[in-house]
This record gives C-alpha cells, structure tokens and sequence, in this order.
C-alpha cells in the first residue's frame, strides 16, 4: 500500500511538473488581445493587435488583458486538475 502511495506521489510530481511546462493560450475580443501562459501560472507573453489601441478607451484595452490573463492562467488550473483527477481516481487528496 506504501509502494503504491510513493509511485502515485511520484507520477503526480511528474505530471505536475509537465504541466507547468505546457502553454495555454486564450485569445479575447475577437482575438485582438492573446495571452500565453505556463501551468504554473507564470504569463509568458501578452499580444495585443495594434486596432484594439485607443487612447480614448483604455479601460477596454485593460479589460481585454485581465479577462485574457485570467482565461490562459484558469485553461491552465483546469488541465491540471483533470490530470491530477486521472491519476487519483477522483480521489479528493488534499493540496493535489
């Protein structure tokens, strides 16, 4: 039972690990903002097309980015979730 507690606990670690390397993109407003970021939460890079700039509206430019922001670092928690649900059996452990 311990053996099997110990090789759960070590695939968990890999795939966390793996997910934290894996991008997840979310494209926003018609894709003229799209946010990359890793699973682990980290934003890697912020594209914004130059059409959606408007000196005259910058709160619209700054929702586009958090609601961007949120959606790739939320893609992220949710695959790691499911993954961390398949390896468990749907086995609520607490902190995975």
């Amino acid at each position: 039972m311990m053996k099997q507690a110990q090789q759960m606990q070590a695939g968990m670690l890999a795939k966390q690990e793996e997910l934290a390397a894996t991008d997840f993109e979310a494209s926003v407003g018609g894709g003229k903002v799209t946010v990359i970021a890793n699973g682990a939460g980290d934003v890697k890079s912020i594209t914004i097309d130059p059409a959606v700039v408007d000196p005259e509206d910058v709160e619209f430019l700054q929702d586009l980015v958090l609601k961007g922001v949120q959606e790739a670092i939320s893609k992220g928690k949710e695959a790691t979730a499911e993954e961390m649900k398949g390896l468990t059996g749907g086995m609520g452990i607490p902190g995975m």
